[in-house]
């Protein structure tokens, strides 16, 4: 019974961060949701810096926090192992969405593309990193990543296997090709607000700072291959090409904190 409600648990919790993924998309876009980034009641300057701030750095903290090792083996004490993954992906799918539906708008535009066809290209571009981020979780391990992989194996009472690390397709160009789907997303905007402009500008620079976290926890668990390959392929921008094959025998199944740690 505990293997069916885990695996039930398991379901709900995907389908919760599904719903969420596509709702940010439109939250983002401003397209064809009921409250985008720049609608909603608006406030004075100070009240809707200071409210967006806060409901980003919750989200900040909850997403960094829970992905730590150290913290994974604290939570090991009273939430099974096969739905500490869906833990995780309900938690911060239910703060994202708390972030939705309490954020204030900050009007007032820092730039806009007059042009039609440069803005059109520029609103494709955003769904364009929207695909990366979608493609790249698909080529490490999109179940894994959240959970179902997990609450399967323990349906069928099979145990996870060791963690491999691999470079598939944009993993030969960039290090964390979720990340950098995710900042095209944000910033390609044809017409960016000041609180657009805010959400781009921390969320990025949570990005950077996850990264860090991140790169530190997958040299403890791949050692020398992670550090080779940091030498081999740059971290966002694709400015480098690998000099040598990277093992395609080892890889980050948890490459990415939005990878076992980002949205």
């Amino acid at each position: 019974m505990y293997r069916y409600c885990a695996f039930a648990y398991g379901i709900a919790s995907y389908i919760l961060f599904l719903g969420v993924f596509v709702y940010a998309i439109g939250f983002v876009s401003g397209f064809l949701v009921p409250k985008p980034i720049d609608a909603g009641t608006v406030v004075t300057f100070a009240e809707a810096t200071l409210v967006d701030s806060a409901l980003m750095s919750l989200f900040a903290i909850q997403h960094s926090v829970m992905a730590r090792q150290s913290f994974k083996r604290w939570c090991g004490l009273y939430v099974p192992r096969s739905v500490e993954r869906s833990t995780y992906v309900l938690l911060s799918s239910l703060v994202l969405a708390l972030l939705f539906w309490q954020w204030r708008p900050i009007p007032g535009v820092v730039w806009t593309i007059a042009n039609p066809p440069l803005a059109a290209a520029v609103f494709g571009m955003s769904f364009l990193g929207w695909l990366t981020v979608l493609t790249s979780t698909f080529l490490i391990n999109h179940f894994e990543l959240f959970g179902l992989h997990q609450v399967t194996n323990n349906l069928t009472g099979r145990a996870m296997p060791p963690p491999r690390f691999y470079t598939p397709l944009f993993y030969k160009f960039v290090r964390h090709p979720i990340y950098l789907g995710f900042i095209i997303a944000f910033w390609a905007a044809p017409i960016m607000t000041w609180g657009h402009l805010l959400f781009a500008a921390v969320t990025t620079a949570y990005i950077f700072v996850g990264i860090l976290f991140e790169e530190r926890d997958l040299t403890a668990i791949f050692g020398d291959d992670y550090i080779r390959y940091k030498r081999r392929v740059s971290m966002i921008l694709p400015w480098r090409r690998s000099k040598a094959k990277i093992d395609q025998s080892v890889v980050p199944t948890q490459s990415e904190a939005f990878a076992r740690e980002v949205l």
